[in-house]
C-alpha cells in the first residue's frame, strides 16, 4: 500500500533529510587513510542525537550500527567495524534519521584519498545517474522511467546496475511502497503522484551486477570483487518537476569530489 503525504509530512520528511544531509557532510570531514569505520559510525550518532534526533538505522531489523558503510567491493549494508580506511579505497555512507515520527534517509559514496580514474568516472557516472533518476519523479510518470533513466546512462558508461537491491518509499516507515528499481523500461511500473515520498538510491557495480550476501547476513558484495557505488536521495513526487529533499551542498562545501 502506497501512503501518500501531506504537506506537513513532506515538511517534516524534508527536515530529516536535511539533517541526514548534513551528518553525511559531518562524516566526510573524517573520511582519511587511517581512519576506522567504527570511528566513523561514532561521529554520525553523535552528530544526529546532538541535532534532537535518533538514529533510524540502530536497531531497525536487528541492524547493530548508526551507518552502512560499505567499501570497495561491499555494495551496501556492511556493518561498521575496525576496519582501517587506506588512500584509494571508496566508501558509502548510508544513514537515516527518526524525528517526529518519521525517517530519514540518504547515501553518498567518498573516494578515500586518492583515487584511480576508472573509480572516480564510477563514483562520477553513479551520482550523475542519481540527478537523471530523480529528474523523472514527477507526478504522472512510472518508477519505470526513473529506473529506465539510471540504467541508460551507467550501461552506456560501461558499468552495470544491481538487480536485486531498490529504491523505495519513505514516511512512517523507512522502507515504504512503491519499490523503486535503478533498472527498467520506460512507462513501465507503478505511477507516479503528487505525494509520494521516494528514496531514489542508484547501486553501480565497475564490472558484472552480480551480487551475493555476506555471512554476517547484512553486507552485499560484488561477486566478481570490484568496487561498487552508492549514492542516495529522498525525492517528493510533484507536478512538472520533483522536489529533491535531500542535498548534497553541505558534502561539497568540505572537499571537491
Amino acid at each position: 500500500m502506497i501512503h501518500y503525504k501531506t504537506e506537513e509530512q513532506i515538511q517534516i520528511l524534508k527536515e530529516n533529510a536535511i539533517l541526514v544531509s548534513k551528518t553525511l557532510a559531518e562524516v566526510g570531514k573524517h573520511v582519511a587513510p587511517g581512519v576506522t569505520l567504527k570511528q566513523l559510525d561514532k561521529v554520525a550518532e553523535t552528530f544526529i542525537r546532538d541535532n534532537g534526533a535518533v538514529p533510524g538505522f540502530l536497531g531497525y531489523g536487528g541492524f547493530p550500527a548508526t551507518l552502512c558503510l560499505s567499501v570497495n567491493d561491499m555494495v551496501v549494508h556492511g556493518i561498521p567495524d575496525g576496519y582501517v580506511l587506506k588512500d584509494g579505497d571508496i566508501v558509502s555512507v548510508d544513514c537515516g534519521t527518526v524525528y517526529k515520527g518519521l525517517y530519514g534517509d540518504s547515501a553518498y559514496t567518498f573516494p578515500v584519498g586518492e583515487v584511480d580514474q576508472e573509480t572516480a568516472f564510477l563514483l562520477k557516472t553513479t551520482e550523475e545517474s542519481l540527478y537523471l533518476g530523480a529528474a523523472q519523479a514527477v507526478d504522472g510518470n512510472r518508477t519505470g522511467d526513473i529506473g529506465h533513466a539510471v540504467q541508460s546512462y551507467c550501461e552506456a558508461r560501461g558499468f552495470s546496475v544491481v538487480r536485486e537491491l531498490v529504491g523505495h518509499g519513505i514516511g512512517e516507515d523507512m522502507h515504504e511502497d512503491p519499490m523503486v528499481p535503478n533498472y527498467g523500461k520506460a512507462g513501465s511500473g507503478k505511477k507516479l503522484r503528487e505525494g509520494m515520498v521516494i528514496c531514489i538510491e542508484p547501486m553501480i557495480n565497475a564490472g558484472g551486477k552480480e551480487v551475493y550476501e555476506k555471512r554476517d547476513g547484512w553486507g552485499i558484495a560484488t561477486a566478481d570483487g570490484k568496487k561498487s557505488a552508492h549514492f542516495e536521495f529522498t525525492v517528493a513526487v510533484r507536478k512538472g518537476k520533483p522536489e529533491i529533499l535531500t542535498t548534497f551542498d553541505y558534502i561539497k562545501k568540505i572537499k571537491e569530489y
